[in-house]
């Protein structure tokens, strides 16, 4: 386990807070420095909306809630779903969107979970992708594979279905598209190994972020691949927003 070393206070050491402005661009340069940041320390009543827009424009979540909520639901514990208690395996979001996934992930904590597990875990690609011999990294850029929605989204009437590269490179920076389970291929050796290898480098790169009351947990997720341990705590409750790639930060993933 690797403790997150990307974090900012929301307030400062005389427990004033720190203007938004500031604390954005705190947030900022240290979510491109490490592709992740955690905002802790936040009072209660802040604007995380307002927070967000700054980075970009809001895409809405599955359903077309643009505030999503992130907790338990009735008769999903059976299937591979982030409504539910079972850990979920790295993945990017938005492989399975006709267009651009969002740029930006935001989460914030509602209600922290009690007892074991819970964590958000994160890992950087760009490592991943030097170590990739040049036929490889050529291959994920031009193979176009088939990938679809999760099981659980499937069971809520939406089964999407899209056509992407892994890797793809854009006006605005390279994009990551990811999934354990998700990503359809026959005998593409190099998808394969792709993930076999990332899955065993995430065991031992990722971070693992346990959340208090309140604290936002932002990440770019076109470099950053993610995942959740399991948990009991029914209570257990993230609110989630997906930003685009317009404004905010964009054009300086690397």
């Amino acid at each position: 386990m690797n403790s997150p070393i990307s974090i900012v206070s929301a307030i400062d050491f005389n427990d004033e807070p720190i203007p938004l402005e500031n604390l954005h661009a705190t947030a900022q340069s240290l979510l491109e420095e490490h592709g992740y940041v955690q905002v802790v320390n936040i009072p209660d009543g802040f604007d995380y909306i307002r927070f967000g827009r700054r980075l970009g424009s809001f895409v809405p979540n599955y359903g077309g809630a643009v505030v999503g909520n992130v907790r338990p639901e009735p008769g999903m514990d059976d299937v591979y779903h982030a409504g539910n208690h079972q850990p979920l395996t790295p993945h990017t979001e938005g492989y399975d969107f006709k267009h651009l996934p969002p740029r930006y992930i935001m989460l914030w904590c509602v209600v922290p979970a009690e007892g074991d597990g819970g964590e958000t875990t994160l890992a950087l690609t760009q490592p991943w992708i030097d170590a990739l011999d040049d036929t490889s990294r050529e291959h994920l850029l031009k193979t176009v594979y088939a990938w679809k929605t999760t099981e659980g989204i499937q069971r809520q009437g939406l089964d999407l279905r899209t056509e992407h590269p892994i890797l793809e490179d854009t006006g605005s920076g390279r994009i990551v598209r990811f999934s354990c389970n998700n990503l359809l291929h026959e005998n593409d050796v190099i998808a394969t190994t792709l993930q076999h290898d990332w899955q065993s480098r995430y065991q031992s790169d990722s971070v693992w972020v346990r959340y208090a009351q309140n604290d936002i947990l932002l990440w770019d997720n076109w470099r950053v691949l993610h995942a959740r341990n399991a948990f009991q705590d029914s209570r257990r409750h993230l609110r989630r927003l997906q930003i685009s790639a317009s404004g905010g930060l964009q054009g300086r993933a690397r």
